[in-house]
C-alpha cells in the first residue's frame, strides 16, 4: 500500500471538533487538549480520576520546546509535576515515565535514575524499568551511540493495580511446543494466546521515514503507548499525558475506547495533535502496528 506524508493525512479532516476536543477539563470530554502549562490542567482534574499517566518530559537539553536550566532546578521542575500526577492518579492505577539521557560534553545523566527519588519519596511501587530500544539515532564520536531509553512504570498500590497482560501478548517463538514428557505429555508447553513481551521492546523510534512522523522532532510511537494503555486500563478510563506534544498518547488512548488529557506550551503541536485525533477517529490515521517485527534487510536475515 502507497505510504501518505503527514501533510497528505491532514487533508481533509471531515469529523467536527466540537464535542470531541475539549480544552478545559471535565470528566465527561473524550479528549481534553489544554494549550499552556500542563500544571494548570492537572490542577483542573480530580483527585484519583485518572488510571493511567504516561508521558516522555523534555529531557533538558535545549530542544525547540524547552528552556535548558541547570539539573537542580529540572529536578525541582519535574518534582512538582509527578507530586501533582500522583494526586490525580486512582488508586489501582499506574504511572510511566518515560525518559532518556541529559548529555553534557559527551557525559551522560541517565534521567530515569535521576528521577526515580521523586516517585520513592511518593511510596509508588516500581514494577518495571521497560527499556525502550531503536536501531537509529543520533550518532556519538566520542561514546558509543545511544540507542535505548527507558519508561520507568510506577503502581499507587502494592498489589491491587490494573495489569491486562492478554491484549499485550506477542507470538510465541515455538507455538507449537509440547511438553515431551510428564503428566502434561502432548500438551502445550506455552500459553495459547502467546507470550509476555517482556521488558525489552524492540519498537523502531519516530524518523523522517516512519509512518507516523510529524513536525515534533522528539516524538514517540503510537505502538509503544498502546501497549502500555491496553496493558494498564480499562475502557473507558482516563489516560494523562502532562507534556502531550502531538498527541500520541490520546490516539493511543481513543483507539481503544479510553478518554485522555494532556497539555503542551507550543499551539503548532495541540493544532497537530487536534488533526490526528480526528483522524485516528475516522480510522484514517496512518500507524505503525503496535506488535509488527523490526524490518531486518536480506542480508542481516539469519
Amino acid at each position: 500500500m502507497k505510504q501518505t506524508n503527514f501533510r497528505q493525512q491532514m487533508l481533509p479532516v471531515t469529523t467536527e471538533k466540537e464535542g470531541i476536543i475539549e480544552y478545559e477539563f471535565r470528566e465527561s470530554n473524550l479528549v481534553t487538549l489544554f494549550h499552556g502549562d500542563c500544571m494548570d490542567l492537572l490542577k483542573q482534574i480530580p483527585d484519583e480520576a485518572s488510571t493511567l499517566i504516561v508521558t516522555s518530559p523534555p529531557y533538558n537539553i535545549g530542544k525547540e520546546y524547552e528552556e535548558k536550566i541547570t539539573l537542580e532546578e529540572y529536578y525541582k521542575e519535574q518534582r512538582r509535576v509527578i507530586h501533582e500526577c500522583y494526586r490525580i492518579l486512582s488508586r489501582r492505577g499506574s504511572i510511566c515515565w518515560q525518559v532518556g539521557n541529559y548529555v553534557e560534553d559527551a557525559v551522560i545523566t541517565p534521567l530515569d535514575i535521576f528521577l526515580f527519588p521523586i516517585f520513592e519519596e511518593l511510596g509508588l511501587f516500581l514494577r518495571n524499568r521497560i527499556i525502550w530500544r531503536f536501531g537509529h539515532g543520533l550518532h556519538a564520536s566520542k561514546r558509543f551511540s545511544g540507542r535505548y531509553e527507558t519508561i520507568m512504570w510506577f503502581t499507587k498500590s502494592e498489589d491491587d493495580y490494573i495489569f491486562n497482560l492478554d491484549p499485550v501478548r506477542i507470538p510465541q517463538k515455538y507455538p507449537g511446543k509440547k511438553y515431551f514428557k510428564g503428566p502434561r505429555k502432548g500438551q502445550l508447553s506455552s500459553h495459547p494466546k502467546g507470550k509476555n513481551p517482556g521488558d525489552v521492546w524492540d519498537i523502531p523510534n519516530v524518523k523522517s521515514n516512519h509512518p507516523e512522523k510529524t513536525i515534533h522532532p522528539c516524538q514517540f510511537p503510537v505502538g509503544m503507548i498502546e501497549r502500555l494503555v491496553l496493558s494498564m486500563t480499562n475502557e473507558r478510563d482516563l489516560v494523562v499525558d502532562p507534556f502531550i506534544g502531538v498527541g500520541t498518547t490520546a490516539v493511543a488512548a481513543i483507539m481503544h475506547g479510553r478518554r485522555a488529557a494532556g497539555a503542551d506550551i507550543e499551539k503548532k503541536y495541540i493544532d497537530v495533535a487536534e488533526q490526528r485525533i480526528l483522524l485516528a477517529l475516522e480510522g484514517r490515521l496512518k500507524t505503525r502496528p503496535m506488535n509488527k517485527p523490526v524490518y531486518k534487510p536480506p542480508h542481516l536475515r539469519g
